[in-house]
């Protein structure tokens, strides 16, 4: 199963765990990140969500985050037709990186693009038969593919 994370997938794991929903989220990506350690999942990043974790204002949680991109097991660099995709899916509503990701994500052929962005989940929902991977919570997500 290919898979890309997004910033905020990531982020989850540095996130205040006093909040239930975020201590799920949290650990379904812990459990997605075993997933990816046992060969059972491909993680495919990419430079534009390096760029997107390297904007974190917080020194500690950049750090942090940025440390997890190691275990990608591809990195898309964005092609002009990614671009072109990317600008079609801004036309539909998405924002910049919100738009780059889902494009990226297709280009690196991933088959789920797991993400805790409302915003996100709700435009990707409603656009669904634009898009050609799909965009779901990783909380269940996670609870499928660990059936």
């Amino acid at each position: 199963m290919r898979l890309y994370l997004d910033a905020c997938c990531l982020n989850r794991l540095t996130d205040d765990q006093s909040q239930a929903r975020v201590r799920d989220e949290a650990g379904a990506v812990e459990g997605i990140f075993r997933l990816i350690r046992g060969g059972q999942a491909t993680w495919v990043s990419s430079s534009a969500l390096e760029i997107e974790i390297g904007r974190n204002p917080d020194a500690d949680r950049r750090r942090d985050v940025a440390a997890l991109l190691g275990l990608a097991n591809e990195v898309v660099i964005p092609r002009s037709r990614t671009a072109e995709r990317a600008a079609f899916l801004g036309k539909l509503g998405f924002g910049a990186f919100d738009a780059l990701h889902p494009a990226s994500a297709e280009q690196g052929r991933a088959a789920v693009f797991p993400t805790t962005d409302d915003d996100l989940l709700r435009r990707a929902g409603r656009c669904s038969n634009e898009l050609r991977v799909r965009v779901r919570n990783p909380v269940s997500w996670y609870r499928e593919a660990a059936q």
